[in-house]
């Protein structure tokens, strides 16, 4: 589903990216589910960032939704969406059916999420953990923790979900 338009229920707010670990997803889609609510998919182009952001830490409305226009981005959310369908045909169909919609958002994680939980009312942002490896510690280590400067900056609840792996096994 498509429509930023639900009825007038508030939205779950669910920070998605490429080659993610699906337990963010899967879990996500579930709550929504149980909870009878919509789920807002955000993408975060970490490539493009606000030039707008003002001393008090709002942004002007249109820095941060990216230009639609972007092949890239029409890319990257092709393969999105087909995730996004993957993972909310998982639901069982006891729990109801999940309306859905992706948003393409620019600038620093964090505060993208935290700035469209405020636009779309969210009751709650859901986010995974790191990656493993050296990489992405380093990127954590330079950037921050999306989750720990969700739950440190802004007043709605965080669900960090955590990768299930077993740390001494490849990843599929």
């Amino acid at each position: 589903m498509t429509s930023d338009r639900f009825n007038g229920v508030a939205p779950l707010l669910v920070g998605i990216m490429p080659r993610q670990h699906p337990e963010v997803l899967q879990t996500a889609a579930a709550l929504a589910a149980q909870l009878g609510a919509p789920l807002v998919c955000a993408y975060v182009d970490e490539a493009s960032y606000l030039v707008e952001w003002d001393p008090a830490r709002s942004a002007h409305r249109l820095s941060l939704h990216p230009d639609a226009d972007d092949q890239e981005i029409r890319s990257v959310t092709s393969d999105l969406t087909a995730v996004i369908e993957a993972a909310v045909a998982e639901v069982p169909a006891g729990e109801g059916s999940v309306q859905w919609t992706l948003r393409t958002l620019a600038g620093d994680p964090a505060r993208a999420l935290s700035q469209l939980a405020a636009e779309t009312n969210a009751p709650m942002i859901i986010v995974g953990t790191s990656e493993r490896g050296f990489s992405h510690r380093l990127a954590e280590a330079l950037n921050g923790s999306v989750g720990a400067w969700l739950s440190h900056h802004q007043s709605r609840p965080v669900l960090v979900v955590p990768y299930r792996m077993p740390a001494h096994e490849d990843r599929p």
